[in-house]
């Protein structure tokens, strides 16, 4: 039964005489011999050293990655501050520049202005002046309408006197 399959090594419970008995091997099975169950034990603990060290680089992959992905959303955020700070002095020296060249104009403008008004109102006293003035008289006889008119320009006075026929219903 038991004593048929292997060589079994018991050893006796008392402890007097620890002797191994053997029991007469299969014949059917190949001896192996200490060196082959060396390379074995060799195989298997240098598999197991292997799977070990390949956990620890794929975890050690892995923290690297976590990390590289932190540090890249670390320099993201550094370069969006830094876009942004950037881009709001930009914006407020354009501003800052628009707001020069409007006042620049505007004041431009308004001296411009200014001028336009000195000189229309020097123009608009010449005008008057140029233009002219009249007076005149008139008398109403009884057949006649006499008329006298002086009219002033810049140049000087002209007088113009006319005497008018009415025309009388009979």
């Amino acid at each position: 039964m038991a004593e048929d399959v292997n060589t079994v090594e018991t050893q006796i419970v008392d402890g007097a005489d620890k002797k191994a008995r053997q029991i007469p091997r299969n014949q059917n099975k190949p001896s192996t011999s200490n060196q082959e169950v060396i390379k074995i034990q060799a195989w298997w603990r240098g598999t197991l050293v292997r799977r070990t060290l390949l956990h620890a680089v794929i975890r050690a992959l892995i923290i690297q990655r976590w990390w590289k992905h932190i540090l890249t959303k670390l320099m993201e955020r550094r370069r969006r501050t830094a876009l942004e700070t950037f881009t709001r002095k930009e914006w407020a020296a354009v501003k800052l520049q628009s707001w020069i060249r409007m006042w620049r104009i505007r004041r431009r403008y308004c001296r411009l202005l200014n001028a336009v008004r000195i000189i229309q109102a020097y123009w608009r006293c010449h005008s008057c002046a140029s233009q002219g003035f009249i007076k005149g008289q008139y008398r109403v006889t009884a057949n006649q309408l006499h008329l006298e008119l002086e009219i002033l320009l810049g140049s000087g006075p002209c007088i113009v006197t006319e005497c008018i026929p009415l025309p009388i219903k009979q």
